[in-house]
């Protein structure tokens, strides 16, 4: 019996055969490398994952929540399957099992795609690459520059740690259900030196500047500065769509 596509695990299954050679061709799978995917789905990233994939790298790891799909995966005996919720995942735990960093794939469900990539900074120091199939909107505020209508929150929290890069663009046709949106391709590349802030105080300082997005920052980030006891030297006749994200990055330093 044919597998029907869950709404709530946001199920689209990808069935065009360029994009997937196309997306593995740019994971580029080698020697003694420690592969994770997310949401594998009906298999259709993971067989030409495994195909192109070395003795020395199997077995391939997959993160499925749908028990159907995850007890059909585990048929193979060239899958490690976890069967959970991804936000469940100790990746760095993950990592100290496998006795390596990883490389993260998947198809991402786009309705917690954000969460996901969240719960995945928190583990960047056990992680190669990623590279995932999202939105394209999603992806376009990852990748998005100062200045651009697109830039905000996600582009700060995300490129303060990664180099992250539009791959591919993907069209609603090549998935079953086609989705309503367009969908790309983004590689993530954590920074080998991170900078030395709390995240947390840099996430809060920019959910505050982007709060008012289309005002002055001297309207809220301002506020929160003062509030703070701030004294230093900072910008705030600019919008925070405006702002690098190394003056992001400085400001959290600073305070």
């Amino acid at each position: 019996m044919a597998h029907i596509a869950r709404k709530r695990f946001g199920q689209h299954f990808l069935t065009d055969g360029g994009i997937i050679d196309a997306i593995v061709a740019a994971i580029e799978p080698a020697e003694d490398q420690a592969l994770v995917e997310i949401g594998p789905g009906l298999g259709a990233l993971t067989l030409p994952l495994l195909q192109s994939l070395p003795a020395s790298s199997r077995p391939l790891t997959v993160i499925e929540l749908d028990r159907d799909l995850a007890a059909k995966l585990r048929r193979r005996d060239d899958l490690e399957v976890i069967e959970s919720d991804v936000l469940k995942v100790d990746f760095a735990e993950l990592a100290a099992a496998k006795g390596r960093s990883l490389r993260v794939v998947g198809n991402l469900p786009y309705n917690i795609s954000t969460p996901i990539l969240f719960h995945l900074l928190g583990f960047v120091d056990h992680v190669v690459d990623q590279h995932f199939m999202l939105q394209k909107e999603v992806v376009d505020r990852m990748a998005a520059t100062p200045g651009n209508k697109d830039f905000g929150r996600l582009s700060v929290m995300l490129q303060w740690r990664y180099h992250v890069e539009a791959v591919l663009d993907v069209p609603p046709e090549a998935f079953d259900p086609p989705p309503r949106v367009d969908s790309a391709i983004v590689r993530m590349l954590p920074y080998a030196q991170a900078p030395a802030l709390d995240p947390v105080l840099l996430g809060e300082m920019v959910q505050v500047a982007f709060s008012q997005r289309r005002k002055l920052l001297r309207h809220s980030l301002g506020v929160w500065l003062a509030a703070r006891g701030f004294e230093g030297e900072f910008d705030l006749k600019r919008r925070a769509e405006e702002v690098p994200v190394a003056d992001y990055i400085a400001l959290a330093q600073a305070l």
